[in-house]
């Protein structure tokens, strides 16, 4: 499963063969697509813009600053910082894309608010580096325009996934607990690892305020599943995992769909187009070899879209022709349209508190061992804003890394002085970043751009965005409640630096963009129906974030795997009846 060199499979299939299955794209939802398929038989061909992954020379997390030429300074320390547009995470990080990608631009509409659309070039896609947050929606997350008559509600309930967020966090391997939060629904869990120092301080604080701080819902293992073994708590997820002990869908699905002999999978392979038959069905895919620059086509029964959510609209909008004019699976005009992304607000503080606290390794499993669900559920009529958002926490000690005493070298001089304070002040800055539910409005979309093309001759995205005062006033309240949670724990705020008064993300930069293809009953208003199949042709199926709703406070990854993970089973069971 957690293979070391591997070689890119990227011999062509002749032009006449019928492919069962194609899958345009190989993160979460594509590869729960070719892992659920090739398990109950089905064969599977798989294509990924980006080229073949290798963890042992890809991942980075037993290296340390020191152990790079760089040494924290110069060209280097600009890309481990992320000013870099082609690490925007750092020096370590395993991503291949970014915001910006060499030859393959986007544009945003001038009459617009700010939009960032993060692209991931490598198989796993952004599961390779992701947060690994995994949460399921609750119950009223698929019903939302009953509860403030806001958006509109999912075709399927709670209860038509829970069976599928079973499978996935089984499959997958989630750390938890049993909570009974309706907020925040319980799942399949390994055990959680023990909370950090800085994270009870912050849990007793957060209590005295009414709010719930549990152990973390993250992909990360804590007991050997699958041939994968349990997290060694060496605390670098964003910089990938030999070992496979966090979910990446490149070693925990497709490396082990691939050994199945079922499945083919097209490396380097940028989707250009869909092609139709004369009926209007789709019959096959049109994409750019991007080592050779050749155009080549491939011919199937069935395609599965699972580019991301707005990759796949812009494959879908750019697939014009005589008998669909406005781009394929696009009679209802909904494709690209009702784009949301995670509302934001950050703060940091330091703790007095924390000061002089014995010295402890505080990596653990990566990231934070706690969070905050949403708590207020039963008082929204009274909070200014509908929804509600989740707050994940920050701080410890890590080991430093480059830029950790900025502030301190920019206040305390040099020699003795800046060395106390660093010293002093290490381990006591914590974080909170609320992360909260944007309503989908008409403001925000994408389209094709009229005039501009990328290297490979494809018409590019041009993006429509705008939050509403809905999501103006939910960052208000972040901030408030992060400011008086630093100073119930006698700490200092620090404001971060806003690019407005309100201090909300730019559209796109929580990379949880979702929406454009979205399921619903109904065909003159949605693109899909609850299987994530195309209401206009039904061997068609969009098995990306494209196909949501709404955006709940929860990240959506969780929610990608399980719709997947049903969806591949329908289209599995469908194929033996005949009907596809």
């Amino acid at each position: 499963m957690n293979r070391g060199t591997v070689d890119p499979m990227t011999t062509m299939q002749p032009r006449s063969e019928i492919h069962d299955v194609i899958v345009v794209g190989s993160g979460a939802g594509g590869a729960t697509v070719a892992h659920v398929l090739t398990d109950l038989g089905v064969r599977v061909t798989l294509l990924e813009a980006g080229p073949m992954l290798d963890p042992y020379s890809e991942f980075k997390e037993h290296n340390w600053p020191y152990d790079f030429d760089h040494r924290g300074a110069g060209k280097g320390a600009s890309q481990y910082f992320g000013n870099n547009d082609s690490k925007p995470f750092g020096f370590f990080t395993t991503t291949s894309g970014g915001w910006q990608l060499e030859g393959e631009p986007y544009t945003v509409a001038d009459d617009t608010d700010d939009f960032w659309w993060f692209r991931s070039r490598i198989v796993g896609g952004r599961t390779n580096h992701y947060g690994r947050m995994s949460f399921r929606f609750a119950d009223y997350d698929f019903k939302p325009r009953e509860r403030d008559g806001l958006g509109w509600n999912w075709p399927i309930s709670y209860d038509d996934i829970a069976p599928y967020y079973d499978k996935a966090e089984e499959f997958i391997g989630i750390v938890g607990s049993q909570e009974g939060i309706r907020s925040a629904p319980d799942g399949v869990f390994h055990e959680p690892p023990p909370p950090k120092a800085h994270e009870l301080l912050i849990q007793r604080a957060s209590h005295k305020m009414g709010i719930p701080c549990i152990p973390n819902r993250r992909a990360v293992i804590t007991r050997p599943i699958n041939g994968r073994p349990a997290c060694h708590y060496c605390g670098q997820c964003g910089r990938g995992c030999r070992a496979g002990s966090n979910y990446s869908a490149s070693q925990t699905q497709i490396f082990p769909a691939l050994d199945t002999g079922r499945l083919n999978l097209i490396d380097m392979a940028m989707a250009r187009a869909i092609t139709t038959d004369t009926n209007g069905r789709v019959n096959g895919v049109v994409y750019i070899d991007k080592r050779s620059g050749e155009e080549r086509q491939l011919r199937c029964r069935i395609l599965v879209l699972a580019a991301s959510a707005c990759e796949s609209a812009r494959l879908l909008l750019n697939s014009k022709s005589n008998v669909h004019p406005e781009g394929v699976a696009n009679s209802s005009g909904c494709v690209g349209r009702y784009l949301m992304d995670t509302v934001g607000y950050d703060i940091g503080g330091v703790v007095p508190a924390l000061e002089g606290l014995p010295r402890y390794n505080s990596d653990g499993a990566g990231g934070a061992h706690l969070y905050m669900p949403w708590w207020g559920l039963d008082r929204e009529g009274e909070l200014g804003f509908p929804r509600g958002y989740h707050i994940e926490l920050g701080g410890g000690y890590q080991m430093p890394g480059i830029g950790m005493f900025t502030g301190v070298a920019q206040e305390a001089g040099y020699g003795m002085a800046i060395k106390d304070r660093a010293r002093r002040e290490y381990g006591t800055r914590i974080s909170f970043a609320g992360r909260g539910e944007m309503i989908p409005n008409a403001s925000s979309y994408c389209e094709i751009d009229p005039t501009v093309v990328d290297r490979y001759g494809i018409p590019v995205l041009r993006f429509h965005f705008k939050w509403s005062d809905h999501e103006i006033r939910q960052a208000e309240h972040m901030r408030a409640t992060f400011t008086e949670l630093i100073e119930s724990m006698g700490g200092t705020p620090q404001l971060p630096g806003a690019r407005d008064a309100s201090g909300i993300s730019i559209g796109g930069s929580i990379i949880h963009e979702v929406g454009a293809v979205r399921m619903g009953d109904d065909p003159r208003t949605s693109v899909l129906n609850g299987y994530c199949q195309s209401h206009d042709m039904d061997n068609l199926f969009v098995c990306d974030a494209g196909s949501f709703v709404s955006n709940p406070d929860k990240n959506p990854t969780l929610t990608i795997n399980a719709l997947a993970w049903r969806a591949s089973e329908y289209l599995a069971n469908e194929m033996r009846r005949g009907t596809l």
